[in-house]
């Protein structure tokens, strides 16, 4: 979602996003601090802001007479509830206040009920429905009726497709500077088998997510997984927080497992390129995650020309 929001109103959204900071009288952190700054600067189009000290003061009140458009409101409490989890542990008087604020607000949002589960200690209902509601965001459609675990390996036993297989190992022929021989690289690098092996992830997640983290440039550390899926949830607009924002901050920093393929693991999460990550996929002009996106169009096609005309900017430094 690529609203324009103006000063008065992001340095509210800044203010609130402080006050949660603050919440259970505990001093900011340098990683509170980051958090906002690069708020400031990638979210909030502000790359002059430097100063959280000159933020005001803003009550749950306060931000709702300041935030009076509908898709501005629902954005600042995305960026509140971010706040909930920068240090590693879900907070709950962070959380508190973050509900202070969605509801002066009037807003209500299925990460906001993903939060306040785990922050009950729900974690079974939690991972379900972070795990349903990323699996409707890949398919972009409701995975009713479906199975989690047999969609996404599709292959084994007698449903192999080396034919499919053959053809992204085909990419590696292509000249260096392509899309398509980047993301054979990228398979290669990670040693992950192409869909249509027994092994292999579907192609309808595998292909777009390996895609995001070539075209995005970030890797496979715990840190670029948290990246490349924020960038998946600033480009593509189905469930951004309950299915991909969220799910990989409490894999990768909360340490929280979710299934057998993604490694639970603690501190991955950087405070200042996690908020970079995402306005660079709100600032994409494809949606690689769209229904209609087929790799195949743009295999051949120079991997330098595709992120300038997909106005891809460059990521910051590895943290």
């Amino acid at each position: 979602m690529n609203i324009k929001i103006g000063h008065i109103e992001g340095d509210a959204i800044l203010g609130a996003m402080q006050q949660v900071a603050l919440a259970g009288d505990r001093p900011l952190t340098d990683a509170d601090t980051a958090s906002m700054l690069a708020a400031a600067h990638y979210m909030l189009r502000r790359p002059d802001f430097s100063d959280v000290a000159s933020l005001p003061s803003i009550t749950p009140e306060s931000l709702r007479m300041l935030l009076q458009d509908r898709e501005i409101a629902d954005e600042a409490v995305k960026y509140l509830a971010i706040m909930t989890l920068v240090h590693g542990v879900l907070d709950t008087a962070k959380l508190a206040r973050v509900l202070d604020y969605s509801r002066a607000l009037d807003v209500e949002a299925d990460y906001l009920t993903e939060l306040v589960e785990a922050a009950s200690g729900h974690m079974a209902w939690v991972i379900a429905d972070m795990t349903r509601k990323n699996f409707d965001s890949v398919i972009s459609r409701s995975s009713e009726g479906l199975d989690p675990a047999a969609w996404i390996m599709p292959y084994g036993g007698d449903k192999a497709d080396p034919t499919l297989a053959a053809r992204y190992e085909a990419l590696g022929k292509l000249p260096s500077n392509t899309f398509g021989k980047a993301l054979w690289q990228f398979n290669k690098t990670n040693g992950y088998t192409f869909p249509g092996d027994p092994g292999a992830l579907n192609a309808a997640f595998a292909t777009p997510h390996d895609s995001t983290h070539v075209i995005s440039g970030y890797d496979t550390s715990y840190r670029g997984e948290i990246l490349v899926s924020t960038f998946t949830a600033g480009m593509h607009p189905v469930n951004p927080m309950a299915g991909h924002i969220l799910p990989v901050i409490f894999n990768g920093h909360l340490g929280v497992k979710f299934n057998d393929v993604a490694t639970p693991a603690t501190g991955g999460l950087d405070p200042d390129e996690f908020w970079h990550a995402w306005g660079r996929g709100r600032d994409m002009t494809l949606d690689l995650f769209a229904p209609d996106w087929n790799v195949w169009e743009w295999v051949e096609r120079d991997i330098d020309e595709l992120r300038r005309d997909w106005n891809v900017t460059p990521p910051g430094p590895p943290g």
